[in-house]
């Protein structure tokens, strides 16, 4: 509480000492202790606890690919470039500024001075340069997202990156083999944000990724898996003001219901994956409010191409066919969300509107399925989402109407669920039939939905299908090199053609996910990547 004169008089005091102390040590350090009593002063010191449907997987935001992680880390660490408040405009991070040369291979960072890792050792470019050295001599089962982003490792053929260099302290030269369109989106993702060297080298990656030290407004605490992660603010931030919360806990609350009653009793102040059908009530709460994240999702029925007969396209084309999407819609999502007919939403710059979205036509689905030699049917697994997910609001609900959909075509779907990071293992070594999952776009780039999901070279890491295509693999690399915008535009609607045609997924839809807060929260802008920084998060309880 900030309330009465006393205490507005013992702040005021404690400002004054805190520059008279640091005027002691010289004006560098004068200035830093300034930009801290700011800080003290303009921050609630409250904790924050947020709610929400599963547990991570990791605290290296490098080693995964899930978001859970991703919505913790964000706020431990910090990337080169990040992303504008609300969108995917590129901005200053720990690089105050870049300079890309007319051939579009060597990129030139400028970075923040007196920045420093939560573990007292400095920012600086050969803090970078090892970041980057870690990631490219690794593989895809360790960094799965670097393997996605950048061609492979180091000395693998499609490797994009050369080299990354310091020049001084504060200067990082990062060199290309080939031009890459969104290269400085895809170095702005959570995953590629710049942990402490001394912290990694030290512990080993399994330690690391339990004990996270990056430069970001919130320091790691502790981690109790499937319960609870805590950060606390980071008193040394390099960003005046920030954070304002003192704490913040996350906690696992993976059933919807409980997450919202949590949310209603007061026992959490932010919860995520509202289900679409308590948007209203939430609204209505004279002690809550409603947040909607803006789209940028897709949430999908993957189908197994190497595993029969997901391997026949006239059987997926079935699959497309027999599904009843706009019931899903109607039943779980309440009107937010759309239908979807390709592997990214609207939104993303390329999307390519002129395919026709196949319809939901079991007896077409029964002659494709005669044709493929399956006319009585067949038996399969169809693995259902243990958590709720911003694409998909309840796995299980909406796999019990998939399964019945199925059964009008005469194929027998057993429903499968494992624990999440389970799920997430068994699906991308392709031991399921048809899977569940979704994505959130992690940069507003068609390569992020289309190249990482569903090329060849992602097979194993993202693209859990295991479909590859080699003419829609060379439009993918042509799209990543080309920097004009419109041809690039062109290459993708040609891609989303042949992956409409060979039918790897059901798309189902495209959702705008709901966030509830207590009415005491300000300051909180949900982002489209799904992952939030809470820095600029206030209670005035």
């Amino acid at each position: 509480m900030r309330k009465g004169k006393f205490w507005t008089f013992s702040l005021l005091l404690l400002l004054v000492l805190s520059t008279v102390l640091a005027a002691c040590t010289g004006e560098e350090k004068d200035k830093k202790e300034e930009g801290n009593a700011e800080e003290t002063g303009s921050s609630s010191g409250e904790t924050l606890v947020f709610g929400r449907g599963g547990d991570s997987t990791s605290l290296d935001p490098s080693r995964t690919t899930e978001g859970e992680t991703f919505k913790v880390t964000i706020n431990i660490f910090e990337t080169l470039l990040t992303f504008e408040d609300e969108g995917t405009a590129i901005e200053p991070g720990l690089a105050k500024s870049w300079e890309p040369s007319e051939d579009g291979l060597t990129y030139t960072f400028e970075l923040q001075e007196g920045v420093t890792f939560h573990d007292g050792t400095d920012f600086n470019a050969e803090a970078v340069v090892k970041n980057f050295e870690r990631w490219a001599s690794g593989d895809a089962e360790k960094f799965p997202y670097y393997n996605s982003m950048f061609g492979g490792f180091e000395g693998d053929e499609g490797h994009v990156i050369e080299s990354v260099t310091a020049e001084g302290d504060s200067t990082v030269v990062i060199k290309l083999v080939r031009p890459q369109a969104p290269f400085l989106k895809n170095i702005a993702m959570a995953m590629f944000a710049i942990a402490s060297p001394t912290a990694f080298e030290e512990q080993g990656d399994d330690d690391f990724e339990r004990n996270p030290v990056g430069t970001g407004p919130f320091k790691f605490v502790d981690w109790k898996p499937n319960d609870s992660i805590t950060v606390e603010r980071f008193d040394d931030y390099w960003q005046e003001g920030l954070p304002k919360l003192g704490k913040v806990i996350f906690r696992s609350i993976p059933d919807n219901a409980a997450r919202l009653n949590a949310l209603t009793t007061g026992e959490i102040d932010l919860a995520d994956g509202i289900n679409p059908s308590d948007g209203a009530a939430i609204e209505d709460h004279a002690d809550l409010q409603l947040f909607e994240r803006p789209s940028m999702n897709v949430g999908y029925l993957g189908l197994t191409v190497t595993r029969p007969p997901f391997d026949n396209k006239l059987v997926r084309q079935a699959m497309n066919y027999a599904i009843d999407k706009e019931s899903i819609i109607d039943a779980f999502f309440e009107g937010r969300a759309e239908s979807a007919k390709n592997p990214m939403p609207p939104s993303i710059s390329g999307y390519n509107d002129e395919i026709e979205e196949y319809p939901y036509d079991p007896e077409k689905a029964k002659e494709l399925l005669a044709e493929a030699g399956l006319a009585e049917g067949f038996e399969m697994e169809l693995w259902a989402m243990p958590v709720p997910r911003p694409y998909m609001p309840d796995g299980e609900k909406v796999a019990e109407v998939i399964q019945k959909n199925l059964a009008d075509i005469g194929v027998t779907a057993k429903i499968v669920s494992h624990e999440w990071a389970t799920y997430l293992d068994l699906a991308s070594k392709g031991d399921a039939d048809a899977f569940m999952l979704g994505w959130t776009g992690d940069n507003g780039d068609a390569d992020n939905f289309l190249y990482v999901l569903l090329d060849e070279d992602n097979i194993g890491s993202n693209n859990y299908t295991y479909f590859k295509n080699d003419a829609m693999h060379d439009l993918f690399i042509e799209a990543q090199t080309e920097v004009d915008e419109d041809k690039r535009i062109e290459l993708y609607k040609e891609a989303q053609e042949i992956i409409h045609d060979e039918a790897p997924w059901v798309p189902l839809a495209h959702s705008i996910p709901l966030l509830g807060g207590s009415k005491d929260l300000t300051g909180f802008l949900p982002h489209p990547t799904g992952s939030d920084l809470l820095s600029t998060i206030d209670l005035e309880r």
